[in-house]
């Protein structure tokens, strides 16, 4: 999956109201969007719409519309409408899912400084791309900071009241897979935006689950998922949507299938052993950790762990290396991008788990590592954190501390402007 940057690419022409003008520099004209009308989007519609053609090339798209921001429903249809005007003119055609060459799911979330709007490109079996832009809230203007190399997408995806364990996303057609301790939800989304429950799989287990529970949810493509829970694996099939589960102590992978690789998880606690099946190299154990993120090299793969003792270890297949001064909780994942060395590691906090938590983006240039994006604040402590399977995004689920709601979202990187 590619993540698309801000890097500036050649202009095309995008429809404004009344006329016709050429994009020009983004940073700038975001800024004078403060100055106009909250229904006026135009200059981020027209830079969002540059960004996607640049993906699909002139074809015909179905687009979704998701408001997980403050913008009331005026705003949001008159978004919809001068989008779908700036597309035409773009050579992008929106019709029909079924019909569309790309699908293109738009999310319209915000932080306290900006509008932040997501767009999400799905062609045929191709890894999705993910482009974003910004937009500045109306009234005064924000203060004027150095920008980050990068940045962190936040979309948000699903809450509920009852303990998520982990997601699953598919994006065409949208669904989501929810697991929690005892059931597996699928859930489908009307043409209206709203998601339905399709069907729920109960979760059998012998054994009491421990108190500090995990789980993993893995999408597959010769059935539909594979849940990994302490002693317990579940598999659903695809056609006939039946699910069974049973005891097992097989390892869980770690990453997604571009980097194969498996540990053994403790059934009666909340981290793994240590013990790797293939193994990195010559290496086949590590010490007992919570999670591990890859990192592509141009002749191997560094292995991040982070131990249980509050290290973080970077196994190479030769060398065993412990960091000790990172700062990082026990959460980590990697993500593919577009943006400087192609590599970066989501890494949370070192939050008591009483508090919320954050995510910033991290690099290693050799094998100490180098913040490249401010972190990103979270509703409550993060309680899971894995890579999806295009290895370009990940998932994280929080429990939010206010409204006691878990929440999921998925985290992207994407270069800055």
């Amino acid at each position: 999956m590619s993540i698309h940057s801000y890097n500036a690419h050649k202009p095309q022409m995008c429809i404004r109201r009344f006329a016709r003008a050429v994009c020009l520099p983004l940073v700038p004209l975001l800024f004078l969007t403060a100055k106009l009308p909250a229904s006026n989007w135009t200059i981020a519609e027209c830079d969002l719409t540059n960004k996607i053609a640049a993906v699909t090339g002139p074809a015909a798209v179905s687009l979704i519309v998701d408001n997980r921001s403050s913008l009331t429903q005026g705003d949001i249809r008159a978004v919809n409408a001068e989008l779908r005007a700036q597309f035409e003119a773009s050579g992008l055609h929106v019709v029909g899912i079924d019909k569309a060459a790309a699908a293109i799911q738009l999310t319209l979330s915000e932080n306290v400084q900006s509008y932040v709007w997501v767009a999400r490109i799905q062609q045929g079996e191709n890894a999705p791309a993910i482009v974003m832009v910004s937009v500045p809230r109306t009234g005064s203007l924000p203060e004027v900071r150095e920008s980050s190399p990068m940045a962190i997408a936040k979309v948000p995806l699903w809450s509920q009241a009852n303990q998520i364990l982990d997601v699953g996303v598919i994006d065409s057609p949208p669904r989501l897979i929810i697991l929690e301790p005892e059931r597996i939800v699928l859930y489908s989304r009307l043409n209206s935006g709203q998601w339905q429950q399709d069907r729920e799989f109960p979760i059998s287990h012998v054994r009491p689950w421990p108190r500090d529970l995990r789980g993993r949810l893995l999408l597959r493509k010769d059935h539909l998922f594979d849940a990994y829970l302490p002693g317990v694996l579940c598999t659903a099939s695809s056609g006939t949507l039946y699910m069974h589960c049973n005891e097992s102590d097989d390892p869980w992978p770690l990453a997604s299938d571009s980097s194969p690789l498996n540990a053994f998880f403790s059934p009666t606690r909340n981290f793994f052993t240590g013990v790797l099946t293939p193994g990195i190299g010559q290496q086949r154990a590590a010490p007992a950790f919570y999670l591990a993120a890859p990192v592509a090299r141009q002749n191997y793969v560094l292995w991040l762990f982070t131990a249980v003792d509050g290290t973080i270890h970077a196994m190479d297949g030769m060398t065993d290396l412990a960091i000790s001064q990172t700062g990082w909780g026990s959460d980590i994942a990697s993500v593919k991008s577009t943006c400087g060395l192609g590599w970066q590691v989501l890494a949370t906090g070192n939050s008591d788990g009483r508090r919320p938590d954050s995510v910033r983006a991290y690099q290693f240039p050799d094998r100490d590592p180098v913040a490249v994006s401010e972190a990103v604040a979270m509703s409550g402590p993060i309680t899971a954190l894995w890579t999806e399977e295009s290895g370009s995004s990940a998932v994280a689920v929080t429990r939010n501390l206010r409204t006691l709601q878990y929440e999921t979202f998925r985290l992207a990187v994407s270069c800055g402007q």
